[in-house]
């Protein structure tokens, strides 16, 4: 092969990464948008809630003010349909939150694998380049060849490469499927494979989950913990503490038990987490 062979493989390889790094970026441009707007809906949501309490203190006292007299009837009406129109929007709220949430969940896949991508290109372009200079320092075209031909060899040798966000279903539908062991070595490679990717934690949290399914539950709270020790802004921590929780009450110590659910009431108030808490706790105290 000769040099200016291998210069147009560089020039067309670069080309072909131009394009992902394209995709990356815009990709990145609606993930900001959608963020900003998550945090635009989440303010609302905090102060269309705080309408509601005022508004059902003002109810009370109204009620006491002016029980017993023609228009208490109409007052509280009034104010039932206003708190009724106020949960109407938080919930409306709540669902474009939810549809946002998984919206970027779904770009960070999308930006993982493109970044993946774009780093699998870039090692092409440096090998290629690298041939480039060993041609350009007058090696012969016949050593060349044979170089290129081992290349060949070991690229048809190499196994095939998976996206992350292939690696991460793979992982989540062997668990679904009740295929805990796999599921297990598929979360851990994810993690191994691709460190720092969008999915780290919710992959740290479904290894705490395959654990916990095979009813290992020390190592289940070792990976739990985890979670909330190397993600602690993920919405995966809820879940992990309440699972730390549930883990020391299947190994009978109540009391670590109740320490965990009593967190997840009091540190996540609102969440689904938190009513499963107060509910495994009321079956404890009974």
């Amino acid at each position: 092969m000769t040099k200016n062979h291998f210069c147009t493989l560089v020039l067309l390889l670069s080309l072909a990464a131009c394009a992902p790094q394209a995709q990356f970026a815009k990709t990145s441009a609606e993930m900001t948008t959608m963020r900003e707007e998550v945090k635009a809906s989440s303010a609302r949501v905090l102060e269309l809630q705080k309408r509601v309490d005022l508004d059902l203190k003002r109810l009370d006292m109204l009620e006491a003010n002016i029980k017993g007299t023609v228009d208490a009837q109409k007052v509280m009406a009034d104010y039932g349909a206003k708190s009724d129109q106020l949960t109407t929007d938080i919930q409306l709220l709540q669902g474009r939150l939810e549809e946002n949430n998984y919206r970027i969940a779904d770009l960070s896949q999308k930006l993982d694998d493109k970044s993946y991508k774009i780093t699998e290109l870039s090692a092409k372009l440096s090998e290629l380049e690298a041939k480039v200079k060993t041609l350009a320092s007058g090696v012969s075209t016949a050593a060349t060849g044979q170089t290129a031909t081992a290349a060949d060899k070991d690229k048809q040798a190499a196994p095939k490469t998976i996206d992350p966000s292939d690696a991460y279903k793979q992982a989540k539908n062997d668990y679904d499927k009740g295929n805990f062991d796999l599921a297990l070595a598929g979360f851990q490679n994810y993690i191994a494979q691709f460190p720092d990717s969008s999915q780290e934690d919710k992959a740290q949290y479904w290894v705490g989950e395959c654990y916990y399914s095979k009813k290992e539950f020390s190592k289940a709270i070792e990976a739990f913990a985890k979670v909330i020790k190397a993600y602690p802004k993920s919405d995966k921590v809820p879940g992990a503490k309440l699972k730390i929780g549930l883990c020391h009450l299947n190994e009978k110590n109540t009391a670590r038990a109740k320490e965990f659910l009593n967190r997840v009431i009091k540190e996540h108030p609102g969440t689904t987490e938190a009513e499963i808490a107060k509910d495994r706790l009321q079956k404890i105290t009974k």
